[in-house]
């Protein structure tokens, strides 16, 4: 690859995950105080996320993979999606909201897959090669919450009070344009030429549904399912809780969970080849449930560095279950299920867990209100504690380690 193609990559995994990070973070705290949406609004609008993880891969195994090159589409749905940023930047309405954020991760969630092909497609070696490229998503993502903390100042107290947090939209809206207009300089990832009829047990990872005879991966896919649970609370409530809780610059500071996330990556390969694959994943477990410990009975003050410690876990609790999960379903699912299996768990997790984990944090929060229309937050974060304490000792008790063919790991 040269370093043309190598930095036109990275730009576009930059401003990619940019995006995502300028708007997503801060959506909660932006649809209780703007919009003044109830927890059932903001579970509704956030798991949008997962109706367009679901609705992607028909528009990836329908369109993408068979009619139109990739940086193409790529380029249009960007630009669609900037339109859609800029109207959600001007909806003072959270009905009229969630229909331009729905229509939006409808479009944006399979770009998700695309800017992947198009890396891929300029790769000999994608071992060695994509985790270069990856990074500057990390990197992006990172940058879009710094910038809002330190920059720009949209998420303090005063700000969110003026409604200056709206302005996240414009900020991602932006960076689509820019994404959409760049993806046309991309290099050209032609779709994958076949005359065979596409099934759709193939594009959602249906075939892979024999793996379920196996007993260690249902449990592993159920646990899958049951973790999202808890996961839901972190994306829906963490912002505004550290928003309520008075902590300074907390879009910057839940940066510190994607530096932990990138960190972590690098001790996967340790994990795995020193505890095996169920010590590993039980780790990222117990994490989410010490996390959440952490938010309930830490403070904005005295003992912010409880809350601080809490977002530090993000790597372990997303990198030891859920990367580590990606690579056992690979192990297991041998060469002709490998991206069906991928498929299954990614329909699992981000479609069915995160549907039913948003829902059930919004009755949470909705049910946990105090007196004075303000949040009971201690039981909010200690109820997923105990769901994720659950779901490790569900794991624990059945998954058998000693069935299992020891994994080897590279990153």
């Amino acid at each position: 690859m040269n370093n043309t193609i190598r930095i036109k990559l990275s730009v576009m995994m930059f401003l990619e995950f940019f995006i995502w990070g300028a708007w997503f973070v801060t959506l909660g705290t932006f649809l209780g105080n703007n919009l003044k949406a109830s927890g059932a609004e903001t579970a509704a609008v956030f798991s949008t996320q997962s109706w367009g993880a679901i609705i992607a891969p028909f528009i990836i195994g329908l369109i993408a993979d068979r009619y139109f090159n990739a940086e193409k589409i790529l380029g249009i749905l960007h630009l669609a999606g900037a339109f859609l940023m800029y109207q959600m930047y001007q909806s003072q309405d959270v009905s009229l909201f969630y229909t331009y954020v729905l229509s939006y991760m409808v479009l944006y969630m399979p770009t998700l897959a695309l800017v992947n092909s198009v890396a891929f497609n300029q790769m000999k070696d994608a071992e060695k090669e994509f985790a270069n490229i990856r990074v500057w998503g990390t990197i992006g993502w990172i940058l879009a919450g710094l910038a809002i903390s330190f920059i720009f100042h949209w998420d303090t107290t005063e700000a969110i009070g003026q409604g200056l947090l709206k302005n996240t939209f414009l900020l991602a809206g932006i960076a689509a344009l820019i994404l959409g207009i760049f993806s046309f300089t991309l290099p050209q990832t032609p779709p994958k030429v076949s005359d065979e009829k596409v099934k759709i047990t193939d594009i959602l990872g249906l075939d892979a549904l024999q793996l379920l005879k196996d007993k260690n991966f249902l449990i592993f896919f159920i646990s899958s399912i049951l973790i999202c649970i808890p996961l839901a609370f972190y994306y829906q409530n963490a912002h505004p809780y550290l928003t309520a809780a008075g902590v300074e610059n907390p879009t910057g500071k839940m940066a510190i969970g994607q530096i932990s996330e990138a960190l972590f990556l690098l001790l996967i390969p340790v994990f795995f080849g020193r505890y095996g694959f169920k010590k590993t994943i039980l780790v990222g477990m117990l994490a989410w449930a010490i996390r959440y410990v952490l938010f309930a009975y830490g403070n904005g003050s005295d003992l912010s560095f409880m809350l601080i410690i809490g977002i530090a876990l993000h790597g372990i609790c997303y990198d030891f279950f859920f990367v580590s999960g990606q690579i056992y379903t690979n192990s297991k699912a041998g060469e002709k299920y490998k991206s069906a299996a991928q498929g299954l768990i990614t329909l699992a997790t981000y479609g069915i867990g995160m549907l039913i984990g948003f829902a059930v944090a919004g009755w949470i929060t909705d049910n946990y209100k105090t007196v004075d229309g303000g949040t009971n937050w201690q039981m909010v974060w200690i109820i997923p504690a105990g769901i994720a304490f659950a779901v490790f000792l569900i794991f624990a008790l059945f998954f058998d380690q000693k069935k299992e063919v020891k994994t080897t790991v590279t990153l």
